[in-house]
């Protein structure tokens, strides 16, 4: 079976961004398949700013890192999911959805779109995983 992908997967998996670690993170989540063996870390660190029409402060994902095992979807929707998310307050990042992620590639083969849902469910336990540690 041959699957085609994209070009922007393509150039996202010769050219990933936002790959690596944040050393410190704020929050951090590890997702996997055991099914294909794909494996998502994602790395958040949260800022905080005031909202210019009310002036209330709000978090926001000032830095998002990952470093991802698997196939070149993987690699590709984890990489976008960093470009959508940075710069997102926390509560647009946790509505970020798979969907999301598959039009931002201009979709993917059929038998990839699991990859997208790891994406978003690494970006949520991330967050979770900030929210519990900030408490």
């Amino acid at each position: 079976m041959t699957l085609t992908y994209t070009k922007k997967v393509l150039d996202l998996l010769r050219n990933p961004k936002n790959m690596g670690q944040i050393i410190k993170p704020d929050g951090v989540a590890v997702v996997g398949n055991r099914v294909c063996g794909d494996v998502m870390k994602l790395y958040l660190r949260i800022g905080r700013r005031r909202r210019a029409i009310d002036g209330k402060e709000e978090e926001y994902v000032k830095n998002i890192k990952f470093q991802t095992l698997g196939c070149p979807a993987a690699i590709a929707t984890s990489s976008i999911l960093t470009e959508i998310a940075k710069g997102k307050t926390l509560t647009r990042a946790l509505k970020i959805s798979n969907r999301e992620i598959v039009e931002e590639l201009d979709g993917l083969p059929r038998t990839k779109l699991h990859c997208s849902v790891l994406a978003a469910e690494a970006l949520k336990k991330a967050i979770r995983n900030y929210q519990g540690n900030e408490k």
